[in-house]
């Protein structure tokens, strides 16, 4: 009759004296797929994607079709509807020179992004080239390029970049240059603690016990384990690139005026809004906000799949 009164889940002491054990603990399990809460992290996930990826193809698709489409010179110049508010005929109205913004802001979305995507590339591989040589190397060349990474870092990215287009201004490498030369240090940082922390395990002891070289080690171990963040690098990159283009190009400093970027129709039109020509400004810019989010939900659904930490948080 006691072991009946007794509370077998509370651990609590039954009539005859003795205490039943307490329930043992047990880690929470992960979601899986088949659970509620991993069907509901996975269409998160799911929705991420395909909301980030849908917009940015949609955006894409529409940067390279509709300057086609429209059959008009996105240069082209008409004094008699000069800052035309959005009409049927220009859904985006007209800039300061009668220049359909519509086609315009596409041209310059086109621009923009491939200039953004250049920049990250190249950032990406410089970066992930200096951080995997002080990895494997370690020792002074590991300082001297850490050293180097910091005193990028001290300098202010916008100040630097600003630096070296002013030197070739107007030119697109020079733009290409300044964006690629001043966001490698981050990933040079991700890349290089990647690399130590792969270092010390079994495989790569193993590997140089058999008389591997260092080369080879990087080039069969090393170099794919780094890709996929290398990769998640670059997609991260791409938004801030956007921006940065676009910031210096808005302060007369990047791309050359006779070529259409989101940046150049900001800074043209920046006077114009004084005058109540809102739109010249407003669609450029929710292309450029809709450009950079889309970029930003696809790389956070990457980030999700790839880092094994982020998957294991998301299952908790």
């Amino acid at each position: 009759m006691a072991e009946l009164l007794a509370d077998p889940t509370a651990g609590t002491r039954p009539v005859d004296g003795t205490r039943s054990p307490a329930p043992r603990w047990r880690p929470a399990a992960r979601a899986r797929a088949g659970t509620p809460r991993g069907r509901a992290t996975g269409g998160r996930a799911r929705a991420r994607l395909l909301a980030g990826g849908g917009l940015l193809a949609a955006l894409a698709l529409a940067a390279v079709l509709v300057p086609w489409l429209g059959g008009l010179d996105p240069r082209a110049v008409d004094y008699g509807a000069i800052r035309l508010p959005p009409s049927p005929a220009h859904p985006f109205g007209t800039d300061a020179q009668g220049r359909d913004l519509l086609l315009r802001s596409f041209a310059g979305l086109r621009v923009s992004l491939l200039v953004a995507a250049v920049c990250a590339v190249v950032s990406t591989v410089l970066g992930a080239a200096v951080g995997a040589a002080s990895g494997v190397l370690g020792g002074w060349p590991d300082r001297l390029l850490m050293r180097v990474v910091d005193t990028v870092n001290s300098v202010p990215h916008l100040l630097l970049g600003i630096v070296i287009v002013a030197l070739y201004r107007g030119s697109v490498l020079a733009v290409i240059a300044s964006i690629a030369l001043t966001h490698w240090t981050g990933v040079a940082r991700i890349v290089r603690s990647e690399v130590l922390s792969l270092r010390d395990r079994p495989f790569i002891d193993a590997a140089i016990s058999g008389g591997a070289s260092r080369g080879r080690v990087l080039r069969r171990h090393l170099l794919p384990a780094i890709v996929p963040q290398a990769a998640l690098s670059t997609v991260l990159l791409l938004p801030h690139a956007v921006w940065h283009e676009t910031a210096l190009s808005f302060l007369g400093l990047g791309l050359p005026p006779h070529l259409a970027s989101i940046g150049n129709i900001l800074g043209e039109g920046r006077a114009a809004v004084l005058l109540g020509s809102w739109w010249i400004v407003a669609f450029p810019a929710v292309l450029l906000v809709a450009a950079a989010l889309a970029v930003a939900g696809v790389a956070a659904w990457w980030r999700d799949r790839t880092l094994p930490r982020r998957r294991s948080e998301l299952g908790l």
